[in-house]
């Protein structure tokens, strides 16, 4: 996959994870897999909205659909959630509490004014 592709791929995922309701069936269907009018019921939704919900989670890839019989059961993909946990564990090097985080960009700032500093006084 190109990186154009991933970052496409990412940034739908990230559209799919911004409602409140698609992120808790994400959690329901990471649980157990469920039918679509139980997660309407556990989400007090209608079914049309919980249908639009699931067009956007099946567009991101983020859930797969199995009918048996007639009722359509939805389990998640968890494929695409490791492209998401991929992307952040990028910066968990660079994580630590926000004081650790604050005072090393001062360290590193201080750095770069030093050397900008010995580069002047080299040039004269």
């Amino acid at each position: 996959m190109t990186k154009i592709n991933k970052q496409l791929e990412l940034d739908t995922v990230f559209e799919a994870l911004a409602n409140k309701h698609r992120r808790e069936i994400i959690y329901v269907l990471g649980l157990q897999p469920c039918s679509i009018s139980y997660l309407a019921s556990i989400r007090d939704l209608s079914l049309p909205a919980i249908h639009k919900h699931i067009k956007l989670l099946e567009n991101a890839n983020m859930i797969l659909r199995k009918k048996i019989g007639r009722t359509n059961f939805l389990t998640l993909n968890r494929k695409s959630l490791r492209g998401l946990q991929d992307w952040l564990m990028q910066y968990h090097t660079y994580w630590g509490s926000d004081e650790e985080t604050l005072e090393n960009y001062a360290q590193y700032l201080s750095r770069e004014i030093t050397k900008k500093k010995t580069r002047k006084k080299e040039k004269k």
